[in-house]
């Protein structure tokens, strides 16, 4: 095994070196399906949520365009949310919306781009071919996952901190000084 300083990778017998990742990220280029304007890209995504069939992205270009028009959902996934329609600049065609206000089930994708797959093209940059987003899955590691991972590590940081304070407190308290 080799560290490059990013990757682990292995060597083969041949002397080439094969790359070792639990979770490959594609790089690619999110595009209008309508006019193949490029809208964002696989940096920006944050993942994906199922049930609406939308790509979530923190940031998108400057070509969409986010509605002044606002809409307040009363059915399906987006019940009780306001929002807006994101359309491409150079067509107007919709691509998306962006959520301005959600119960609290919808907290996390409040004033997150989402892109509709059904509208979005992808251009994968490895392989140099155009493929329909709703071909591909935008999953990423559950954010909830790594942040019980931390919070786990913080609370044993402070446990043993309890622990230390606590025995310094002891030895300050049984300890007298001759004067």
């Amino acid at each position: 095994m080799e560290f490059d300083g990013s990757i682990l990778t292995k060597c083969t017998g041949d002397g080439k070196l094969a790359e070792e990742r639990e979770h490959t990220q594609q790089q690619m280029t999110l595009h209008c399906q309508q006019c193949n304007t490029v809208l964002g890209d696989s940096h920006g995504v944050c993942g994906e949520i199922k049930c609406m069939d939308s790509i979530m992205c923190l940031k998108v270009t400057n070509d969409v365009v986010i509605s002044d028009k606002m809409e307040l959902r009363h059915k399906g996934e987006m019940a009780n949310c306001i929002s807006s329609s994101l359309k491409c600049r150079s067509c107007g065609s919709a691509v998306g919306k962006v959520i301005h206000s959600a119960p609290l089930r919808l907290a996390m994708i409040r004033s997150i781009f989402l892109l509709n797959k059904a509208n979005i093209s992808c251009y994968i940059l490895n392989s140099s071919s155009m493929v329909a987003a709703s071909s591909l899955s935008f999953d990423k590691k559950v954010l909830r996952d790594i942040i019980n991972e931390v919070k786990q590590q913080f609370e044993e940081k402070l446990d043993q901190m309890t622990r230390v304070k606590n025995r310094l407190a002891d030895m300050s308290g049984t300890s007298t000084f001759d004067k």
